[in-house]
């Protein structure tokens, strides 16, 4: 399992303006591959619409994964396109287009499931002249734009999906045609890979910081022995450097993780002005002479983060067992022994995968970085009275503003040890509950003499029965052990005391990392605490609650409850240990090296999936003229079997309605058979169907002709259309 992503029930529902049930098998692929399977429905065909609107559907009643929606502008106008004229088309598409967009904000006021909308590729014949080929990019950029302003929507465009798995041959006209199956094996396994690729960051608890090593790994060369004009920054390093300050701008945390001379590395960064990769990307470094293992704790402790949200890239096989061996919390990958095949192995490295980027993701190496100034300051202080009053915290409680919400979703879904519940919400989920008013939501935001730490803390409650019951508290990490969860409840206490309530309610929750929490209800109140099952109810009386201060003259510095609350890089999680699961490093790198094109990934579905004949129930009669030895070939590909006989029903085994439509389109192109769909259910046998010519040679060529004739006809006549 690559991450926490998946929950028992989890379901993926696809809506389409196409067949997408092709996709079933990639989808399928990868829940096995990730060992935790999902389950796959599919809406009813080209019912997109009604999907949306409808508060039965499929897409409205799932609660649990995500949805996705495939949409391919030119199936609006499919039953049309022969008698419209350009203008008409262009018009007609643009209706729908405005209608999915809207159809697309009813379903995210009704539903906060996450979904994903994918602008899949036009025919070639649709985007065949450059007139057309800019509507398709116009409508799909106004598409990409609204999407945008709508909570909990990811978007796919074609240049992503093309980019990352690029299929040459991706559109398939006969299929298209024939079932409305517009799309080849081969792209239905890049989409379904991008589907489930986009599904696992939706879900997964991102990675916060990447610890690079310097030598060979950032740049060519050795810069002790080479000296820092010595060292080179070939191509894929270059590359690689880029990749990282992208990472950095998304959010992530930069640091080195190197044996070295320390003055060496800084000289080279200070030497080579032209790296994309600059000396204030890093937030912090450990680069000396002893186990890099021992410096990515280090390194976890100054940054006050668990060791399971680091990703450590190493060019050295030996450094990398070394970090496996005694950090497997980490995420530790080797980087590819061919420099040229670097950049590819980095764009495809799923735990680097980025959705929203906040406003404090832009700015957290900053935030870090005071942070270490003021664990500086703390070292300094002689009390911990001494060193808050040194820090000149400035605390700010408010109501939330609409673009606060993508950050208070961002803090329920990372938060883990100073939250009371662990109540995970998407930002959908946060905006319908603030809208009816189930619940209310103070936020927190707190600056300090250093600088700005952002908004750090989220309340949301509700006045019930008489109280203020609270539904989630949690405050960053980064000023826990400063008085700001003190602040945070009394105001609550106040909000009780100004309407005339008499308690506030707190429910804690235990989970393996939120013992800071229960520290401070107990310490504040513990004479409060009821048992209540698996859960600690706190009822503090209003006036209480109000008057609760943080006094910080008892503790010293270095016991505050900051030094204490870094989150665990014990022992992996549970979730992180399944048995028979990948360890996590040598699945992301399976995938980055093995399962990267979509040729690799079409090849292992049809490995996974393919069936030896002696599985097979039923007499073995073998082909014998060329055109059953053809059509079986055929066949076995489709079905995925490694011997078919001409006595062989087709659909007794394996074969399905979908797998007629892709048969009959190899049959059109590889033999020129020009036969309809409902040959197959008649003729369920490659006997029979070869039957059905005469077994005469003239008979097969008399048939390719007319197929062939009909065909040109069939294309002249959609030509002149068109005109």
């Amino acid at each position: 399992m690559l991450d926490r992503a998946n929950q028992p029930g989890s379901t993926i529902v696809i809506s389409a303006s196409f067949t997408a049930e092709p996709l079933e098998p990639s989808l399928n692929f990868w829940g096995h591959e990730l060992q935790n399977p999902f389950d796959v429905k599919f809406a009813p065909y080209s019912h997109v619409f009604q999907e949306m609107l409808d508060p039965s559907s499929l897409l409205s009643q799932n609660t649990n994964g995500m949805n996705v929606i495939l949409v391919r502008f030119e199936d609006w106008i499919r039953n049309e396109k022969e008698t419209l004229s350009n203008e008409d088309a262009q018009r007609k598409i643009k209706e729908n287009l405005d209608n999915f967009v809207l159809a697309l904000k009813s379903l995210a006021e009704r539903s906060a499931t996450p979904r994903l909308v994918c602008a899949c590729p036009a025919s070639p014949g649709f985007v065949a002249s450059p007139e057309q080929a800019e509507f398709q990019e116009k409508m799909e950029q106004f598409l990409l734009s609204e999407i945008s302003t709508i909570s909990n929507v990811h978007p796919v465009s074609t240049a992503e999906l093309t980019g990352a798995y690029p299929v040459a041959a991706y559109y398939d006209a006969d299929s298209d045609e024939l079932g409305h199956v517009p799309y080849t094996p081969a792209f239905f396994a890049s989409l379904g890979t991008m589907i489930v690729r986009k599904y696992q960051a939706i879900r997964s608890a991102p990675y916060k910081v990447i610890a690079l090593d310097c030598d060979q790994t950032l740049w060519k060369g050795i810069c002790g022995e080479d000296g820092p004009l010595g060292i080179e920054i070939d191509a894929p390093r270059a590359k690689l450097q880029e990749f990282m300050v992208r990472q950095h701008d998304a959010g992530m945390l930069i640091c080195l993780c190197s044996k070295n001379n320390e003055e060496d590395v800084i000289e080279v960064f200070e030497h080579h002005p032209e790296m994309p990769l600059r000396r204030g990307h890093i937030v912090s470094w450990r680069i000396n002479w002893g186990h890099k293992s021992v410096n990515l704790r280090d390194l976890a402790d100054e940054l006050q983060l668990g060791l399971d949200s680091f990703i450590f890239i190493d060019d050295n096989p030996v450094e990398c067992a070394e970090v496996e061996a005694n950090c497997p919390e980490v995420v530790t990958l080797c980087l590819p022994q061919e420099p040229d095949s670097i950049p590819g192995f980095l764009e495809h490295l799923w735990c680097f995968d980025h959705l929203k980027i906040t406003e404090e993701d832009r700015n957290r190496t900053v935030l870090y970085k005071q942070n270490i100034q003021r664990e500086q300051l703390r070292r300094e202080s002689l009390t911990l009275g001494d060193f808050l009053a040194g820090l000149k915290l400035q605390v700010s409680i408010s109501e939330p503003a609409p673009e606060h919400l993508a950050r208070v979703a961002q803090l329920t879904q990372r938060t883990n040890q100073f939250n009371f519940t662990t109540i995970r919400r998407s930002e959908a989920d946060i905006q319908n509950l603030l809208k009816s008013g189930n619940l209310e939501c103070l936020i927190t935001e707190v600056s300090d003499r250093f600088g700005d730490y952002g908004l750090v803390g989220v309340a949301l409650f509700k006045a019930d029965a008489g109280d203020i019951k609270v539904d989630t508290f949690l405050l960053s990490c980064r000023v826990l052990g400063k008085g700001v969860e003190h602040r945070m409840l009394s105001r609550l206490g106040e909000i009780a005391r100004e309407r005339g309530l008499g308690c506030v309610e707190v429910s804690y929750v235990p989970t393996r990392k939120n013992q800071p929490a229960i520290d401070f209800l107990e310490g504040i109140g513990s004479e409060y605490k009821q048992q209540l099952g698996d859960e600690i109810l706190f009822r503090f009386p209003a006036d209480y609650t109000s008057n609760i201060k943080y006094n910080p003259t008892v503790e010293e510095p270095g016991n505050s409850q900051e030094s204490a609350t870094k989150e665990s890089s014990g022992p992996p999680s549970p979730e992180k240990q399944e048995a028979g699961a990948w360890p996590k490093s040598e699945l992301f790198h399976h995938i980055a090296t093995k399962l990267c094109s979509a040729e690799q990934i079409l090849n292992a579905i049809e490995s996974s999936t393919y069936r030896q004949r002696s599985e097979l129930a039923g007499e073995y009669v073998a082909p014998s003229s060329g055109l059953e030895c053809s059509i079986a070939s055929i066949w076995q590909k489709v079905l995925g079997i490694g011997q078919v006989g001409i006595q062989d029903n087709f659909f007794e085994i394996g074969g399905t309605s979908l797998k007629a439509v892709r048969l009959i389109a190899e049959l059109r192109r590889e033999c020129n058979m020009d036969i309809p769909v409902v040959t197959i259910f008649e003729r369920p046998t490659i006997d029979s169907m070869v039957k059905m010519f005469g077994n005469g040679e003239e008979k097969i060529k008399e048939h390719v002709l007319t197929s062939r004739t009909r065909g040109e006809r069939r294309r002249a006549a959609l030509l002149s259309r068109r005109k």
